[in-house]
């Protein structure tokens, strides 16, 4: 296959294979999973993985959701959403592939090379999905399961327990109750640092009011914490100045 003819050989694949517990039949599947759109961009004749991490995002899902779905009965629909999202977000995700070592196998490009991108949330979180899409398209359904099946163990235990809400739904449900409204969230910052742990500054409001603020990675991750600051607070926040405001 001349996608693989001038593509250099990802390192590690083999110790990587055997943390995976699968054997790739057509490696080339595995090749391309590990292969970043930064090197692609400068080997054009190289595929890059972003169609197979499209399809393993469904894949993942889909069967991630169905062993929840068997492996707790009596789980509500929205302790098994809030337990698949844990599993299969972008955190849950990269500290898999973190897990497994595949950081160490990626092909990247220069600049990824050079701004440590296998050490990105969101490189190794695609990267994780697309080796998933692989190893579907190599092996079907049952590799992809009895893979998620060992590497989800602790979650799919009768002794499991739901995933708490996370902040902003608690502080959303209360808000709501008390104000008769949804709070608000503002960025104040952003340093446009890529991996910046502290790269956005979110504050919260309530009725234009600002309450709390939080930082993170990413917005979400700002607003989560700027929701569970303003929620701990809650007992020293007004409710409705009277029934008839």
């Amino acid at each position: 296959m001349s996608s693989d003819t001038k593509r250099e050989s990802a390192p590690g694949l083999d110790v990587f294979e055997k943390a995976l517990g699968y054997s790739f039949r057509e490696r080339s599947l595995l090749q391309t999973a590990v292969t970043h759109s930064s090197y692609s961009h400068e080997n054009e004749e190289c595929e890059s993985n972003e169609r197979l991490e499209f399809l393993g995002d469904s894949v993942v899902g889909m069967i991630v959701a169905g062993l929840l779905y068997r492996a707790h009965p009596n789980w509500p629909e929205g302790d098994l959403t809030r337990g698949l999202h844990q599993l299969v977000d972008r955190r849950g995700l990269s500290s898999l592939a973190r897990r497994l070592g595949l950081g160490d196998s990626l092909l990247l490009g220069q600049t990824e090379i050079r701004s440590k991108g296998h050490e990105k949330q969101g490189i190794l979180a695609d990267a994780m999905e697309a080796v998933i899409g692989a190893m579907y398209l190599d092996g079907g359904v049952a590799p992809v399961e009895a893979f998620a099946r060992v590497v989800f163990a602790d979650a799919l235990t009768p002794e499991a327990r739901p995933v708490k809400r996370d902040p902003k739904t608690l502080l959303n449900e209360w808000v709501m109750a008390t104000f008769g409204e949804f709070p608000t969230y503002r960025t104040l910052e952003d340093t446009e640092i890529d991996e910046d742990e502290s790269r956005y500054k979110v504050e919260v409001r309530i009725r234009e009011a600002p309450v709390a603020q939080g930082l993170g990675r990413s917005k979400k991750e700002a607003e989560q914490r700027a929701a569970a600051a303003a929620y701990e607070d809650r007992d020293g926040l007004e409710g409705p100045a009277s029934s008839g405001e």
